[in-house]
């Protein structure tokens, strides 16, 4: 059984990354920067990547080992494309 404190941690966490994701959205929006887009992209599974591991853990009865593992990887991949972001010049291109 996960902690209440626990649950109502990891849904803040989950609230504050998906608002920051819809901000960078937005601004995507606006003006069309695709590093922005990757921004919002990454906030979004760090999101899910918070959530994911009690999830996987108490529903489908994984270990805690593999439950760890894939909230790594999530969590990994979205800073993988926000490091992405913050690495590109102003033509969009990769430094």
């Amino acid at each position: 059984m996960i902690s209440p404190s626990i649950v109502v941690v990891k849904l803040i966490t989950l609230f504050l990354s998906l608002l920051v994701a819809y901000l960078a959205f937005y601004a995507y929006k606006r003006s069309e920067s695709h590093p922005m887009l990757y921004v919002s992209v990454g906030f979004v599974f760090i999101g899910v990547g918070a959530i994911c591991e009690g999830l996987v853990y108490s529903v489908l009865g994984t270990s805690l080992f593999s439950a760890a593992l894939i909230q790594a990887v999530l969590v990994s991949f979205g800073m993988v494309l926000i490091l992405r972001s913050v690495m590109s010049d102003s033509n969009n291109e990769a430094i």
